[in-house]
């Protein structure tokens, strides 16, 4: 199930046909919000009906071009995010001719007295093009489920049966075109659920590209991780349960095992289920897998942390925005060495017992609540560019929260998952040299879009890393690091926190669902401009660690 924070659901303009266009920029130096806004406050996220979502609409309307307007077009305002100094940001989602566009949605950008301060969208052009399709929804499906190469990993897959094809306007596979998403079902070979998003060329009848809806941590691959951490839990009945009513009412469930059937989340069966981890007294597990509920500790607990740091650190209340808490599963499957985010809940394996333990370690569930913030503001797209730049973003505040817990069982580093990893104590990935696990890559090239996302992440994961710590060597939570640049340069990072509020502005400000990395160069270079001032330290560190990647 995927959710998005609503606002102004009367705020819909259409507009009127003005032939070719140019895009409104990013607001430029000295056009962003007032400098020292991380010092001023934090980013307030607005629900329900307001007038800023109806003034966006307006001032859109009175910049046709930026809008990228054409015959049959209108935005609808979704969410709007409110700076100290009064600037709007607006998100609204685009249909043409009644259809959704896929990569259309925009964020319209206003000064305190509603001045107009540009747009930021992925669309380039106006939509042109003919919304009747030439191929069935029938072939369309019957396309979607061939046996093809890139879902020779996927068992058992059929369309969903609550979700039938749909026409949409697809505008993430370069240039626009009508095609049918076909929404499947079926089984990853490591157990992860598959719910793949086929689109398929409506009018050709060829598959453009595909989407997979699971989002995971890929590898192969008292608490267990985190020593003793206190707890908020439940009263139930004369025991108590692993449930926190201060933090939207999380909880964890012990699956025991079990596993999802394909038709989990499609017709409301065959989804694993099992108990709420509960407990005679107020204290859960032995800090051992002798005891089942210590991995539910461990998922808890990086539940507890990980809405702490949202809360603290960025303003948000939980994965939605909206003070709504979401749920663990904890002991999926059988030796399944992996955990996901669904849109829901986070569930998390077991691991192999023999290379890698159960993934509960407080990077990864910071890392699987990060996927559901993605989801609920840019929406980056879960493919491409815009899909490796969504695994940075669960990367890098997965890792932000392991410094923010300060946990000396578990000091802050920038390897992902090493608390589980039995052998070799490094993870599934590294953020300072993401080449060390052999296929992320430490530096841009035209084929990072053709990648794995867990290994184009690459990419944005060596330049956070970059603008946090800089180039050279340094040992940073008793692990030694070292990042070289890809262009000769050396880099003097501007801190953690620094860079954690640009790339969390940037995320929720300026990306949109098809956010390349070069747009994303963009949208950090707004947000330090925003967040420190045009022309300051941080934005040419900003500028200096893209280049070190090579993203111009």
């Amino acid at each position: 199930m995927r959710r998005t924070t609503g606002i102004a659901a009367a705020a819909v303009l259409a507009l009127g046909a003005l032939g070719a266009q140019t895009t409104g920029a990013l607001a430029g130096p000295g056009e962003g919000p007032s400098a020292g806004l991380a010092a001023g406050g934090t980013v307030q996220q607005l629900d329900g009906a307001t007038g800023a979502a109806r003034d966006a609409v307006a001032a859109l309307a009175a910049h046709p071009r930026a809008a990228l307007d054409a015959p049959g077009q209108q935005v609808r305002a979704t969410q709007t995010m409110l700076d100290p100094s009064g600037a709007t940001h607006v998100r609204m989602e685009r249909t043409y001719r009644g259809l959704p566009v896929l990569g259309g949605d925009l964020v319209v950008h206003q000064g305190a007295s509603d001045a107009w301060r540009g747009v930021s969208q992925s669309l380039d052009t106006p939509l042109d093009l003919s919304v009747t399709p030439t191929v069935a929804a029938s072939r369309a499906a019957a396309r979607a489920t061939a046996p093809a190469a890139d879902t020779r990993s996927i068992a058992r897959m059929e369309v969903s049966a609550d979700q039938a094809p749909r026409l949409v306007v697809d505008a993430l596979a370069g240039t626009p075109r009508l095609a049918w998403e076909v929404v499947t079902t079926g089984r990853q070979d490591d157990g992860t659920p598959s719910r793949l998003a086929s689109y398929v060329d409506a009018r050709t009848g060829q598959v453009l590209r595909r989407e997979e809806q699971i989002q995971t941590v890929d590898g192969s691959g008292q608490s267990l991780y985190g020593g003793t951490v206190p707890l908020q839990v439940a009263p139930a009945g004369s025991a108590y349960e692993l449930r926190d009513v201060t933090r939207g009412g999380t909880y964890t469930v012990d699956l025991a095992g079990k596993q999802d059937s394909a038709l989990c989340g499609v017709l409301g069966v065959g989804c694993a289920t099992g108990k709420v981890v509960s407990s005679p007294t107020t204290t859960f597990g032995n800090g051992t897998t002798s005891d089942p509920d210590s991995a539910g500790v461990d998922a808890q607990y990086g539940t507890d942390v990980t809405w702490d740091y949202y809360s603290d650190v960025h303003g948000r209340e939980g994965i939605f925005g909206d003070g709504s808490g979401s749920y663990n599963r904890v002991h999926y499957g059988k030796n399944y060495v992996n955990a996901f985010w669904d849109g829901e809940k986070m569930t998390y394996g077991d691991g192999d017992g023999t290379d890698f333990g159960p993934l509960v370690s407080l990077d990864v569930a910071g890392h699987e609540m990060s996927h559901g913030v993605t989801e609920n503001t840019a929406g980056l797209t879960y493919s491409g560019e815009s899909g490796g730049l969504n695994e940075a973003t669960s990367d890098i505040f997965g890792t932000m929260v392991e410094f923010y817990a300060a946990n000396p069982a578990d000091p802050g580093d920038y390897l992902i998952g090493e608390e589980f990893d039995l052998k070799e104590k490094v993870g599934f990935r590294r953020m300072d040299d993401p080449i060390a696990d052999g296929s992320s890559p430490n530096c841009y090239s035209a084929d990072t879009k053709n990648l794995d996302v867990h290994y184009s992440s690459g990419v944005g994961n060596h330049f956070f890393y970059l603008l946090a710590e800089g180039s050279g060597a340094k040992t940073i939570g008793g692990v030694a690091h070292r990042s070289t640049t890809c262009d000769g340069s050396t880099v003097t990072g501007i801190g953690r926190d620094q860079a954690d509020a640009i790339w969390f502005r940037a995320l929720t400000v300026y990306m949109t669902s098809g956010t390349t990395y070069s747009q994303a160069r963009a949208a950090t270079l707004s947000a330090a401009r925003d967040l420190y001032g045009a022309g300051s330290a941080q934005e040419s560190a900003v500028a200096a660690a893209w280049s070190a990647v090579s993203v111009a």
